[in-house]
């Protein structure tokens, strides 16, 4: 599919016919691009005012284009809403993933909770939208179901880190989803302050994790390769 988005040339006089150079261009996209573009339009104001207070009218403006497009590429608000939402916590599952490579337990806490504040810190509108309750009818899409889809990812972690200890392994979802709604409601909280910087954030985070409170270090220090 293709669109098109005329702008208008203006003259400098009524009398005067405007040169084919001067006349109206017309940009082409493709249906691709248009899709793109509508979701990048989608993603800032579903952050900006949330999925009840943005309107497919708004969304159309935008990118110039009529409503019944906005239709045609997602059948509406809702399916726009479903796959913003999905590319993000594919991203953030995706860095989060991708930060767990230490060996050490502590570090791994470490590079959790650096994973999600610099997500925060780089996907500020994508956060926004994750922390909101989900008006869509689905399983996915809402920040429980985010903690969730994360707790689950480091629950084997933990549940070797038991098992050696000679803890209860079945336990280790209840921890992983105890540690991980910390670190991210942390985060939201974080996400309007931003103080202290994200390193201390990630340094207490892990050292209330770590040592749990009769045990709390006055000073919380990092261990891992990364400081800041």
């Amino acid at each position: 599919m293709i669109d098109d988005v005329a702008t208008e040339g203006s003259t400098s006089s009524e009398k005067s016919r405007p040169s084919p150079s001067r006349r109206a261009r017309r940009v082409r996209m493709t249906g691709k691009e248009r899709r793109e573009q509508l979701l990048d339009i989608g993603r800032a104001l579903f952050a900006d005012k949330g999925f009840e207070g943005t309107s497919v009218e708004e969304i159309a403006a935008r990118a110039g284009v009529s409503k019944p497009v906005v239709y045609e590429h997602f059948g509406g608000k809702e399916g726009l809403y479903a796959v913003v939402v999905d590319r993000e916590m594919r991203r953030l599952l995706d860095m989060v993933n991708g930060a767990l490579t230490a060996g050490h337990p502590r570090e791994l806490l470490e590079q959790a909770a650096f994973a999600l504040l610099d997500y925060i810190e780089s996907y500020t509108d994508g956060f926004r939208i994750l922390v909101r309750d989900s008006p869509v009818a689905q399983s996915t899409g809402t920040f429980a179901s985010l903690i969730s889809d994360i707790a689950t990812q480091v629950e084997d972690i933990l549940g070797l880190e038991f098992k050696a200890r000679g803890f209860d392994p079945k336990l280790a979802p209840l921890y992983a989803q105890a540690l991980v709604g910390m670190v991210a409601l942390t985060g939201q909280w974080w996400l309007d302050v931003r103080k202290p910087k994200k390193a201390e954030v990630a340094a207490h985070l892990v050292n209330l994790c770590w040592h749990g409170l009769e045990n709390l270090e006055a000073k919380p220090r990092l261990i891992g390769h990364r400081k800041s």
